[in-house]
């Protein structure tokens, strides 16, 4: 019995050293999801509209009768909707009518915030609204000169809004909006 005991001591000893001999396991570290975006240049948008501004070249931008701009960013499935109205002592239902606009996606969203713009040079004045969440537009803005013209503008993707996964493409195309704000001027 004693070397019953020693036999079965010396197999279990020897298959620990061969268990215990292999790797060890090391938990890897979590992935970070690495998105590399071309630092844009930009350039003039023109047309017969009673505006201009500029764009990123990784956009593309069209123009209907109405003064009514679409820009595309095809690699990032994203677009962003600009409309045109003119003023005729209408101004405060425009800024509401912008507002509601924005605010309509308090349903889904998490966070609502502004930031005023302000360009007495250029005689634009508006906001920029980014709204954290799932919301369906993260990115919107107004400008007008207060007297004659008005404009909104939103920010939409071709996806489902899961807004921490576009949270990326969100934040790069919120400054070329930032820049078209910045660049925007009214045409006498």
């Amino acid at each position: 019995m004693n070397k019953l005991l020693q036999r079965g001591f010396i197999i279990i000893m020897l298959s620990m050293i061969f268990i215990t001999c292999e790797e060890d396991n090391i938990p890897k570290p979590k992935a970070q999801l690495r998105l590399e975006y071309q630092k844009p240049e930009y350039s003039e948008i023109n047309s017969n509209c009673p505006y201009t501004f500029q764009i990123s070249n990784q956009a593309k931008a069209s123009i209907n009768n109405k003064c009514w701009v679409n820009i595309e960013y095809p690699n990032l499935k994203a677009s962003v909707n600009i409309t045109y109205r003119t003023i005729d002592n209408n101004l405060k239902e425009l800024f509401i009518e912008s507002e509601k606009l924005t605010f309509n996606h308090a349903i889904k969203a998490d966070e609502i915030s502004s930031t005023p713009f302000n360009n007495s040079v250029n005689k634009t004045y508006g906001a920029i609204y980014e709204v954290t969440g799932n919301a369906a537009s993260p990115v919107q803005f107004h400008l007008t000169d207060s007297t004659k013209h008005f404009i909104t503008g939103a920010l939409y993707f071709e996806v489902q809004p899961n807004y921490d996964s576009i949270l990326p493409a969100i934040n790069y195309i919120e400054k070329d909006l930032k820049h078209l704000m910045e660049s925007f001027e009214w045409k006498n």
